[in-house]
């Protein structure tokens, strides 16, 4: 049984980071790296020691052969055994076509409340540190190089468990827009610029979540857990054109699903590292928001005291 583990594991992980790399979706808007929507680790201590610090670094591969890299430091807290609460800050770089763009993205505050051992709830909010209409040498930056979509989101959740088998479903909805100006049109002539979806007054669509993950703990300190992410864009964006005129963009809408390995190796009680990789099976024809990953890794450290 176990050699069937592996085998699934290892095809999972080959078809995962190598088959989907020229695939394009992964457009997740935070709410799919929210602690209590995450795979559990089955060995997880922070009940022993109520606090949990969280320092992490992703990186990956966009649209219009943009880089992005980004660091983040989480801290939970379990109040009692029902009630926790989480806070998480985070920052984003974008390289590419000469640009080299770096700032402040969100911060994320969620409760959680636990009904039992199978089943939660998360309540929280997305909060942008900057307005999503960043310009350089003053030209302003399409989406694609905001550090933060500048909307500010309602979060909720629930996380249920059957036996090993986890699920997370959840809503992500903007409740506020942006202030991005940006039109394609307006760029200059033979500009890289127009290859890129004006979002002038851009109006955001929320999104639903849905994630299915089972852990394989391979011994007490390692744990694979394979996951299947779907995201779907609830309805189509808006932007206003040059004539001045709220305009729908075609194919916005729709289904992203992407697959997740998270390999969790736990040093003792108190350190842990995970490392989480994805690449996405489908996808919507149109990102506007600039929010495409066709490969995503991120490496993160976690300290319970």
């Amino acid at each position: 049984m176990k050699n069937q583990y592996v085998y699934f594991l290892c095809a999972f992980f080959v078809i995962t980071t190598t088959g989907l790399l020229q695939a394009q979706g992964c457009s997740d808007a935070g709410f799919c790296t929210v602690n209590s929507l995450k795979p559990k680790n089955n060995k997880d201590s922070i009940s022993l020691y109520k606090n949990q610090l969280k320092i992490g670094f992703s990186l990956g591969k966009a649209d219009h052969s943009i880089h992005t890299y980004s660091p983040y430091l989480e801290y939970n807290r379990e109040i009692n055994s029902k009630f926790g609460i989480s806070v998480k800050a985070s920052a984003l770089s974008q390289s590419g076509n000469g640009i080299n763009n770096f700032g402040l993205s969100d911060v994320y505050l969620n409760t959680n409340y636990r009904v039992d051992r199978n089943l939660s709830f998360t309540l929280g909010t997305k909060i942008p540190l900057t307005d999503g209409n960043r310009a350089k040498d003053g030209q302003i930056l399409p989406m694609d190089y905001q550090s933060s979509l500048g909307t500010w989101d309602m979060i909720v959740g629930v996380g249920y468990q059957v036996k090993k088998l986890q699920l997370a479903l959840a809503l992500q909805q903007p409740l506020t827009q942006n202030s991005n100006q940006f039109i394609a049109e307006n760029s200059p002539v033979n500009s890289m610029w127009r290859d890129f979806q004006s979002t002038k007054d851009f109006k955001r669509s929320g999104d639903v979540l849905l994630r299915a993950s089972y852990p394989f703990k391979i011994n007490n300190q390692l744990q694979i857990t394979p996951s299947l992410l779907n995201i779907y864009h609830l309805t189509q964006d808006k932007f206003t054109n040059t004539s001045g005129m709220e305009q729908k963009i075609d194919g916005s809408e729709g289904l992203t699903m992407n697959g997740n390995l998270f390999i969790d190796y736990n040093l003792n009680q108190t350190h842990a590292f995970q490392l989480n990789l994805g690449a996405p099976f489908l996808y919507r024809d149109t990102r506007p928001d600039g929010l495409t990953r066709k490969f995503v890794a991120t490496l993160e450290y976690s300290l319970n005291f």
